[in-house]
């Protein structure tokens, strides 16, 4: 499973990396600091799954899943946030999502969200 990790955090992306490498079937396709770079990123890249945060400069997390969801039907894209994931889940999805991840919660409920993909989530053309 290819992911494209976009988090405007440094450190945060590379906690991230560190989490996806554990899964050997999993590689880190690509970063991206803020939602404009995610959309240009993914469009090259053709991830499975687009890890994004909420709050970065210039376009959002949620801008860029509603841009990513027109463009890239078939990807999965996780919202990460540090914002209680109750409040933002209905507009995430609304926005495109197909989940969202407390960033307090990375390392114990983000693998087991993308493990609940599969492994084949998109055709990629």
């Amino acid at each position: 499973m290819r992911i494209l990790i976009t988090d405007d955090n440094e450190l945060v992306r590379h906690g991230i990396a560190r989490l996806i490498s554990t899964r050997q079937s999993w590689e880190v396709c690509g970063e991206a600091a803020d939602g404009e770079s995610a959309i240009l990123k993914a469009r090259e890249v053709l991830p499975d799954v687009i890890l994004l945060d909420i709050s970065m400069p210039g376009i959002g997390g949620l801008d860029a899943a509603r841009a990513l969801r027109q463009q890239i039907p078939g990807v999965k894209i996780v919202v990460i946030s540090q914002h209680d994931p109750a409040h933002l889940r209905a507009g995430a999805l609304q926005a495109g999502a197909d989940a969202c991840v407390d960033k307090a919660r990375l390392g114990t409920d983000l693998l087991p969200v993308i493990e609940s993909f599969g492994k084949n989530s998109h055709e990629q053309s």
